[in-house]
């Protein structure tokens, strides 16, 4: 059941209002009504910490768990007695048992699917959601290299890697972009890319104000350098995963139509999730895009009633 953020429609402007008419159509009610309505609360086991069965018998006196169909790890989580609650203050939370986070957060590195023994860059680390997730795939063997360009999230991902139990992520601190200068080669690259992240309305308002198409235009500029950085630095045969939290068809679907006309041996491959999911944007104002992008997976909030989200899962090819 939603329960609406008082208020919040003042937040909204006259010109995200156009903006995202023009692009959802027939959908823009129901996207602003989930937008504009409290997230449900969600979490992920830390498997590097404790089994997930063991977990869900700690908690299922006092919590009603829903499992998220595409993260085997990942449950919705209601309290049985109380409306108002704070996962974070739980003890399962403080030792690294579970990870608060978004259901759609928890799809990038199900995607990329990490192995043990693999050396993997997440380029955009922090605060170190997707980072504990792959870790806890890898079974802390193999290399993750952790890299973010700032130092106050730096600071969030030492602390959340620590807390998980984390062993195999070293973390570095760069402009992503330096990558392409380093000697190194990935077998698979996760660039979790910032954004103008719209698909977060309902978990911060500031979303709204701080949107405008020259926002947009810069984020999108940012995001090819990342990605063509992270495509760069793949392994042959590798696998990178693109992904934002933003419905800006300009950050997502025209920047991997920018690689892909760009590079001959990147390949789009398909998505198999058990996933409701929008149909990825093929035409939107004068943006040139790939054809080939009906692979990638579009999430809206009132399609799994999480947040926005758009992952591509790209092969280069030898």
């Amino acid at each position: 059941m939603l329960t609406p953020i008082p208020d919040s429609e003042k937040f909204v402007k006259e010109s995200f209002k156009e903006h995202y008419k023009e692009l959802l159509g027939n959908d823009y009610d129901e996207f602003m009504k989930y937008s504009l309505s409290f997230i449900r609360k969600s979490v992920r086991v830390n498997t590097l910490k404790m089994p997930v069965s063991k977990l869900k018998k700690r908690l299922e006196s006092k919590w009603e768990l829903e499992q998220v169909p595409w993260c085997k790890e990942g449950f919705w989580l209601q309290h049985k007695h109380e409306k108002r609650f704070d996962i974070g203050n739980l003890l399962e939370h403080q030792l690294g048992y579970i990870y608060v986070q978004d259901a759609a957060s928890m799809i990038p590195p199900v995607v990329l699917d990490p192995k043990p023994g693999e050396l993997v860059l997440d380029m955009c680390a922090a605060p170190g959601s997707k980072t504990t997730q792959m870790a806890a795939y890898m079974k802390n063997k193999g290399i993750i290299v952790a890299n973010d360009n700032q130092t106050d999230r730096i600071k969030a991902l030492a602390i959340n890697l620590e807390r998980c139990g984390v062993t195999n992520a070293v973390i570095t601190q760069m402009e992503g972009n330096s990558f392409r200068h380093k000697n190194l080669e990935f077998d698979k690259v996760l660039v979790d890319a910032p954004c103008s992240g719209t698909g977060t309305i309902r978990r911060s308002l500031k979303v709204l104000n701080m949107w405008g198409p020259h926002l947009v235009e810069k984020m999108a500029g940012i995001q090819k350098h990342l990605l063509e950085t992270g495509f760069k630095v793949l392994k042959p045969n590798g696998i990178l995963v693109y992904s934002t939290c933003t419905l800006e068809p300009a950050e997502n679907e025209a920047v991997v139509s920018f690689l892909l006309d760009k590079y001959e041996n990147a390949k789009l491959e398909k998505i198999n999730l058990k996933i409701k999911r929008s149909l990825p944007v093929l035409k939107h104002g004068d943006l040139e895009i790939n054809p080939a992008v009906k692979d990638c997976l579009r999430i809206h909030p009132q399609d799994n009633d999480s947040e926005g989200f758009f992952v591509a899962k790209i092969r280069k090819t030898p």
